[in-house]
């Protein structure tokens, strides 16, 4: 039987980096209160002539070099976002152009937070398995330090921009790649995490912008009494849908938003916290670039081997949530 493989991966990450300090002189806070609440130190910031799209781009350079694919091998290509470049064209179109992916591939975004990456990676898995693509390049891009209002301690401290990439391809063996996905959202409770203004709902005007509307609105400890829960239970039935304990899984990549909610997301499955990979210190909260960016690092630092076990595990605004299991 076919199998879906992640063939290669890379990250990207602005040259800026905002530390606790440096924020402390912008609201009110300070580096112990950023610390001790989210477990973050630092986050990286684009520059101002830097979009969504260029930081896709050197996330998409990279993972198509550590797959060995060239632009045009590309059939599909998924950008995952909340901060695209424009409310149209997708961005993914942009980022079409300009890595020079032929004009007959199926180029979109999907807007699912920071689920995001794990929804695209699931379209790409079943669109190679009908054999209509050969080759697809699923990317999680964020510059989240446009729509943060940088006057709320609340929020500003932590989010942060970056990308990260990866290549999929169909191989003609079983028992590898992508085993399984679980997707799921509660829109019951989008009012957690929302932009309010901005779209057909409440379109842009001179109110909006003085509201302070299009900025990111969060009631943090509704979004993390529910993004454990939830995690915690896509996490189970993913792992228990194919027979393994978490004793076998060798690394565990949650979204990374806030410690104390990967703390407490590894102490309610049981897996020590050795076994679950974190880089939200140095980033922040990327939203759907968190996993694919995470995702490169360990790789990297070779805490993912062939026959490895990783479980993806992601919530975001929606309320989205899911979790992705993969074999090397």
């Amino acid at each position: 039987m076919a199998s879906v493989i992640i063939a290669g991966v890379g990250s990207y990450a602005p040259e800026r980096i905002l530390t606790n300090a440096d924020l402390s002189k912008m609201v009110d806070t300070s580096d112990e209160w950023i610390r001790t609440r989210s477990g973050i130190r630092e986050r990286h910031i684009a520059a101002d002539n830097e979009a969504t799209s260029d930081l896709a781009i050197k996330a998409a350079v990279a993972a198509m070099a550590d797959a060995n694919v060239k632009a045009e091998e590309i059939d599909l290509l998924i950008v995952a976002t909340c901060t695209p470049d424009y409310p149209l064209p997708a961005t993914a179109c942009v980022v079409q152009h300009k890595l020079g992916v032929p004009p007959h591939a199926t180029c979109f975004d999907i807007s699912a937070a920071c689920t995001g990456f794990l929804y695209a990676t699931e379209i790409a898995y079943g669109q190679l398995l009908t054999n209509r693509y050969k080759c697809a390049l699923v990317i999680g891009a964020e510059k989240l330090s446009s729509i943060v209002n940088w006057k709320d301690r609340t929020t500003c401290v932590l989010f942060g921009d970056g990308a990260g990439a990866a290549v999929l391809k169909k191989v003609d063996q079983s028992g590898v790649g992508i085993i399984g996905s679980d997707l799921g959202a509660d829109g019951e409770m989008m009012e957690l995490l929302y932009t309010p203004a901005g779209g057909s709902r409440t379109p842009a005007s001179p109110l909006t912008v003085e509201a302070g509307g299009h900025f990111l609105h969060m009631k943090g400890k509704e979004v993390f009494k529910n993004a454990v829960r939830v995690m915690e239970t896509v996490a189970r039935e993913m792992v228990e849908q194919h027979h393994l304990t978490f004793d076998q899984i060798n690394l565990v990549i949650p979204h990374q938003a806030n410690y104390r909610i990967i703390e407490s997301l590894a102490g309610s499955l049981g897996v020590p916290l050795e076994r679950v990979y974190v880089n939200l210190d140095r980033y922040g909260n990327t939203s759907a670039a968190s996993i694919p960016l995470a995702l490169d690092e360990a790789r990297r630092a070779g805490r993912i081997k062939p026959g490895d076990y990783t479980l993806l595990v992601a919530f975001g605004a929606g309320l989205t949530y899911g979790s992705t299991l993969i074999r090397w």
